[in-house]
């Protein structure tokens, strides 16, 4: 599962990373959440674009938004299941990130979270799909989820799920549309175990409200008096109308 996650990439250098043709100006988000807008990266008559896109995907053919937010899909269905199939095959993108939130039990206590990052610190892309869906009134919003996978050996102490994490040298495979299906689902596997980090942090990720550096400070939760409650996988966070967070 991916519920949360940061970009702090400086703008330009995400652009020569990603290479598309937009120069936006955004700031570092360090507590992204479902609902909100999030950049992603397309491949437009042969050219990848910088987008803004709802987290959280609407199928194109319903008739009112699910009542479920549908922000991960999962690799090993991901073709198969009505609400994610088209964008499968039509509407493949990239999320760019610096970092997603995991969740551990521990007991009867307060969830541990952990911040996911690559070791080296690069900005890395989790495998996406789109939707553009128009509501009954006539508008129209461009939405998208995370594709997810079965946790690496890093992960699976942690969380069972973790999101497809896309090598470099596959991006312009995974936004081709003429790319082969069997060559796609090739690609929906979990990162190697040497390439992510997990870094205990404290439960002040779990308030949307929350978005500073700060958050990412190493911290065990059991130092913690009083421990913020995890989120729950259907929160509605703050600002989730607000298309200017970026």
């Amino acid at each position: 599962m991916c519920g949360r996650f940061a970009i702090t990439t400086p703008p330009k250098a995400m652009k020569e990373l990603f290479g598309y043709g937009e120069q936006p100006n955004f700031p570092a988000r360090y507590n992204i959440a479902p609902t909100q807008p999030v950049p992603v990266v397309t491949l437009e008559r042969g050219e990848r674009h910088f987008r803004l896109m709802r987290w959280g995907l609407i199928p194109s053919w319903a008739r009112e938004e699910p009542k479920s937010l549908l922000i991960n899909a999962r690799a090993e269905t991901v073709d198969e299941k009505p609400s994610f199939r088209g964008g499968f095959r039509h509407g493949r993108c990239l999320m760019p990130a610096d970092a997603f939130y995991e969740w551990k039990a521990k007991g009867k206590g307060p969830k541990q979270p952990f911040l996911i990052r690559r070791r080296d610190g690069q900005c890395f892309a989790m495998a996406a799909i789109a939707s553009n869906w128009m509501g009954a009134d006539g508008s129209e919003v461009d939405t998208c989820a995370v594709a997810t996978t079965e946790a690496n050996e890093t992960l699976m102490p942690i969380h069972h799920r973790m999101p497809v994490i896309l090598d470099e040298k596959n991006w312009a495979a995974w936004l081709d549309p003429e790319t082969q299906a069997r060559d796609v689902q090739k690609l929906l596997r979990p990162a190697p175990d040497d390439l992510m980090e997990a870094v205990p942090i404290g439960t002040r990720i779990n308030r949307v409200a929350n978005d500073d550096p700060s958050l990412w400070e190493r911290h065990e939760v059991e130092d913690e008096a009083q421990a913020q409650p995890a989120p729950k996988a259907t929160e509605k966070p703050v600002n989730a109308n607000q298309m200017d967070l970026f």
